[in-house]
């Protein structure tokens, strides 16, 4: 039975300087890398009973974020390019408001696109499935994700079993330093626990 914690990255300097995240290399602020070590030091208490593996995205804010929390667990964070945040293709490096004044397609759908360079929610969707299917098929039970937003709210999606169509319909929304509880029981029931727990980051 899988137990999975998902974090999403804490606050980074892009969260403060009005610029895009996507795939860009924004490290964390001083702010984040407290709120950073504050998960590390309550997960680790919390479950101290326990062994995981740690999976991270590779981008810089997700990455320390992984690296602060691992050294509570005495473990080595493995990164992943599947863990990315959605690439927003042109706008990457651009300004939020350069890309609101910019933007080729409004997204109505999992298959519309901001930029023509830019992935969609499928994309996303279709990258993070070899991600899932290799974890879930893995000997370890307990596993620590660390990512961005909009990716963890498709891998939450995913973890329920839901069609990537409903994403059309509703969203798994999660905040900046929020940690999800994701728990297989003995039927093989998917269920989320808990769905950006802000409180590790107080």
């Amino acid at each position: 039975m899988k137990s999975i914690i998902t974090i999403q990255h804490t606050q980074s300097v892009h969260h403060t300087n009005g610029m895009v995240g996507s795939w860009t290399d924004w490290d964390l602020t001083d702010l984040g890398k407290k709120q950073a070590d504050k998960i590390g030091v309550k997960l680790a208490e919390e479950l101290k009973d326990k062994e995981y593996k740690l999976y991270s995205s590779d981008l810089l804010r997700a990455k320390h974020t992984a690296e602060i929390v691992a050294k509570h667990f005495g473990i080595t964070p493995i990164f992943v390019e599947e863990l990315r945040e959605r690439n927003l293709g042109k706008a990457v490096g651009k300004p939020v408001q350069w890309l609101r004044e910019n933007i080729e397609s409004q997204e109505k759908t999992v298959d519309d696109r901001m930029f023509h360079d830019a992935e969609s929610r499928r994309d996303v969707w279709n990258r993070l499935t070899h991600f899932y299917e290799r974890i879930m098929t893995e000997e370890h039970e307990n596993i620590i994700i660390v990512s961005h937003g909009d990716t963890l709210s498709i891998f939450h999606a995913m973890w329920l079993g839901l069609d990537i169509e409903m994403l059309n319909k509703c969203d798994l929304y999660g905040m900046a330093g929020g940690v999800s509880f994701l728990n297989e029981n003995h039927d093989g029931k998917h269920i989320i626990r808990r769905l950006s727990d802000m409180s590790y980051v107080k």
